[in-house]
């Protein structure tokens, strides 16, 4: 079982679910490229901490993602190209954060790609953790689709 299909309650559930005219294989490709998301809008620094298996990518990777002052430290729980990719934030900086799981799951469809990304977080933070939720569950959605966006450029250009 996937850390994304975990019971946890959170206060908030992203899920984007879109077509992308694009194949599966590019797509993923890009999404699971962990050392390379700086080529995506506001990400300023990207990198593989810890190599997965059995590619660095893959399970059990490790990866930093920094957005402005936000450093999201997250390990590969699933790895199935082209079709899934799970993870979970171990670290996030600054601040207390919860987060249990989120999930990219890719199926062909017609000649693109139908997309599900979800992703479930709170912060802990008593009486103003739900207004910074709110928050950063908009920056998130925002931060999603330009990454789905982008990937299906980066997939048709051969800038994988």
């Amino acid at each position: 079982m996937g850390q994304a299909e975990k019971t946890e309650e959170m206060r908030r559930s992203i899920r984007i679910e879109r077509h992308l005219d694009a194949p599966p294989e590019g797509v993923f490709e890009v999404i699971s490229d962990h050392a390379r998301y700086d080529r995506f809008d506001g990400v300023t620094r990207s990198e593989i901490v810890k190599e997965g298996a059995p590619a660095p990518n893959g399970l059990g990777a490790v990866r930093l993602i920094a957005s402005g002052p936000l450093r999201f430290t997250e390990e590969i729980t699933a790895y199935e190209p082209p079709r899934r990719m799970d993870y979970l934030i171990i670290d996030f900086k600054p601040g207390p954060f919860r987060h249990s799981g989120g999930s990219i799951v890719l199926a062909p469809e017609g000649d693109g790609t139908h997309v599900l990304w979800t992703s479930a977080f709170e912060v802990p933070i008593p009486v103003v953790g739900a207004a910074i939720d709110a928050v950063m569950e908009r920056k998130l959605v925002q931060g999603f689709n330009h990454i789905l966006d982008r990937s299906v450029e980066l997939s048709r250009s051969g800038a994988q």
